[in-house]
């Protein structure tokens, strides 16, 4: 859902307002709500994190956040997974998360809901890769496939079982299959 305000609003007094549930964007001058998760995106989203956290946490490689809002060339964006390089995640002075994230992930995974545009979500993917972001996911629990977007190659489609799905370099020791991922759902 797109609300557009009544006045152009810049991305300082979009970040100036209250945080709401479900979670608001800032895409070119507009607030968009994401919607609220249902059982298939929130199932998919918890196994993610804590499968990607699981692989890359512990060696200090990289970390991936749930629905963290990331603040980049004009926009405010909340990728559904954001997974950042150990070093380039924002520390506070005594080296705790920092609460802003003014900077693109290294990796991204939008999980498509029900009724929601695919070719916006495409689109917000594309923004990531511009400007930084090594790889973008697209979950679509319906259909069951995945679609994975390079930063320096065309798209590809992943939609049997056996497919081993493409990571970053940086999360190579992770190994799941299209399989894998949408077992999650049956556990």
């Amino acid at each position: 859902m797109v609300q557009t305000p009544s006045k152009n609003l810049t991305l300082e007094e979009f970040l100036e307002l209250p945080d709401t549930k479900p979670t608001r964007e800032y895409i070119d001058g507009q607030i968009i709500h994401k919607p609220m998760p249902q059982g298939e995106h929130s199932t998919i989203q918890g196994e993610l994190i804590i499968t990607i956290n699981g692989v890359t946490k512990p060696q200090k490689v990289a970390r991936a956040f749930p629905e963290l809002r990331c603040i980049f060339a004009g926009r405010a964006i909340v990728p559904d997974v954001s997974v950042f390089l150990w070093d380039r995640v924002p520390r506070n002075e005594n080296g705790s998360v920092a609460n802003v994230f003014a900077l693109a992930p290294d990796w991204i995974i939008e999980i498509l809901y029900p009724d929601q545009s695919q070719s916006k979500l495409i689109a917000k993917i594309l923004h990531f890769l511009k400007h930084g972001t090594q790889m973008g996911w697209l979950i679509d629990p319906s259909e069951r496939v995945v679609f994975v977007y390079f930063s320096n190659q065309p798209p590809e489609l992943f939609d049997q079982a056996e497919h081993l799905l493409p990571v970053p370099s940086f999360a190579s020791d992770l190994q799941l299959t299209i399989g894998n991922l949408f077992d999650w759902l049956l556990e």
